[in-house]
């Protein structure tokens, strides 16, 4: 496959066993989503072929596809033999009457309905629904009345429908929380069928996959094992390959000097010879690692005061929800908060109530309704919203849009600052109405990299980033000095970040401050 003088693979030949679970790895523009759709049938490959089971189930991307039906009847139609039996069972019964061969049709459709289950699909529907948290009360709902969160449960629950043979899963954990990601975890463990799942989520790779799949050098390698497992393989891997490119490099190189020596001399055979050599070593060109790792470092202009925030009675309701009841805490200079809980439980609203008038942010939409905040002596902020697109204004350029964070910065110096986050040559050019999710988001960190704060304020972070970002990122938080409020449901960067757990539960916060490793200990049922 290849789009223009870009190759994604050429000559892969692959197979996906029964029984294992594997993820599909690669760096943002790799190709990852592009061979789902090969494997799924949506795009065509331009040579090769693909052989695929008679069932298997797709997690949806396209949130709006099924507005206009009702939640239930959504999931059923994850088994699409079943749905169009049922419609086509259901056209025939609203006749005003029926022929013979309308009654002979009905039989042929009623023996497929119970071959696949119909007779038990709302019920078996409701359980992957209830599995996923959405409730019982959304069932009969328009999918077009859900929310973001809700609408992904129900495109999940979609896939897992109908026993298919196998299933294709392309970031099924984004907008889930923890306790649903769990779920989802133990649900595709114990899966019979083929599992393939794109995910940036380290912690997810390594629970659930058997096999690693990844996208590099123009190729699909698999490794066995987890995430973990697969890039201590790949470095060897990795390190063959590199080198073979660099003799291939080195010898063309000697050839072509040869050549420039010889060509007018007495020695055409022999330069003959080398410029057919040359041209056999240039018949394609040279795989390389598309792998691009971001350079993340956070540093602060100064430290805070020894007290970063304290809050007293902070309170937010929206009518009769009281969404944080009376919440008090003291934050001290290089405390690392995870804020934990379900989605929807006041994570977000919390954030922003806090942030309301903090020093360095503007971006806030949410007022406390009580409470008294105090931010600590020079105390500056930097936020990255989960809404971080809303923050990057259009009608510039990313080079110009970061600039003017810094205008006495010297250009090379933002220059130096994009190239860090991947921003390379004219991508530093590039318009900010037409960057993508993770270009955002990595603009984003170049911003908060740009203005040292001492207080770093994320929420959910990893969305849009591929696993080397997201490593980058898990890192540099580690060696911040300063002061973090972390929202993620990245179960790695929690355990290896966090210093302190805020738990959300029903508009009450439990504040436990120890590691992720030991509060687990408090709440086994959250593993």
């Amino acid at each position: 496959m290849r789009y223009g003088a870009k190759i994604l693979f050429e000559d892969v030949s692959t197979a996906f066993l029964d029984n294992r679970r594997y993820g599909l790895t690669g760096p943002n523009g790799s190709g990852k989503s592009t061979f789902m759709k090969l494997l799924t049938n949506e795009l065509e490959p331009h040579k090769g072929s693909v052989v695929r089971p008679k069932k298997f189930g797709v997690l949806r991307q396209d949130q709006s596809e099924f507005d206009a039906f009702r939640v239930i009847d959504t999931v059923i139609m994850g088994n699409r033999g079943l749905w169009a039996a049922l419609e086509e069972r259901e056209l025939i019964y609203s006749k005003p009457e029926m022929t013979d061969e309308d009654g002979m049709r009905l039989g042929e459709l009623e023996g497929i309905v119970g071959d696949e289950d119909g007779y038990t699909a709302e019920s078996d529907a409701a359980v992957l629904l209830d599995g996923l948290d959405v409730p019982i009360d959304f069932h009969e709902r328009m999918m077009g009345e859900l929310q973001g969160g809700h609408k992904v449960r129900v495109l999940l629950a979609q896939a897992l429908f109908g026993h298919p043979g196998a299933l294709f899963l392309d970031e099924p954990t984004n907008y889930l929380d923890l306790e649903s990601i769990h779920w989802l975890e133990d649900f595709l463990i114990h899966y019979e069928g083929t599992l393939i799942v794109i995910s940036h989520d380290r912690h997810f790779l390594n629970n659930v996959c058997t096999h690693i799949a990844d996208i590099d050098y123009q190729t699909i390698i698999t490794y066995p094992g987890g995430y973990d497992d697969m890039v201590l393989r790949k470095t060897q891997v990795r390190s063959q390959v590199e080198s073979g490119n660099l003799q291939r490099e080195k010898k063309i190189a000697q050839l072509s000097e040869f050549i420039a020596r010889f060509s007018a001399g007495t020695r055409s055979s022999q330069v003959t010879s080398r410029k057919k050599e040359v041209e056999r070593l240039q018949t394609s060109d040279l795989a390389r690692s598309n792998i691009a790792r971001p350079f993340i470092r956070f540093q602060m202009n100064r430290p805070s005061g020894r007290t970063a925030l304290a809050f007293d009675g902070v309170s937010k309701a929206y009518g009769d929800n009281k969404v944080i009841k009376g919440f008090s805490a003291n934050i001290q200079r290089g405390d690392k908060i995870a804020l934990v809980g379900r989605n929807g439980v006041g994570k977000t609203t919390l954030l922003k109530a806090l942030l309301d008038k903090a020093p360095g942010v503007s971006e806030t939409d949410t007022s406390r309704d009580a409470g008294q905040v105090d931010w600590g002596h020079e105390v500056s902020v930097g936020y990255f919203a989960q809404d971080h697109r809303s923050s990057i204004q259009g009608g510039m350029t990313a080079f110009e849009w970061l600039y003017q964070w810094d205008p006495l910065l010297a250009q090379e110096d933002i220059r130096g600052l994009l190239g860090q986050m991947l921003f390379s040559g004219e991508e530093g050019i590039k318009p900010t109405e037409a960057l993508s999710g993770g270009e955002a988001a990595r603009l984003i960190m170049c911003k908060l990299m740009l203005q040292k704060p001492n207080f770093l304020v994320f929420d959910e972070p990893t969305n849009h980033l591929d696993l080397e970002a997201i490593n980058a990122l898990n890192i540099a938080l580690q060696k911040y000095e300063g002061t973090v409020f972390l929202v993620t449901h990245d179960e790695d960067l929690i355990d290896e970040v966090a210093t302190r757990i805020w738990r959300f539960d029903g508009g009450e916060i439990e504040d436990f401050k120890d590691i992720y490793e030991e509060y687990l200990k408090l709440h086994p049922s959250e593993r």
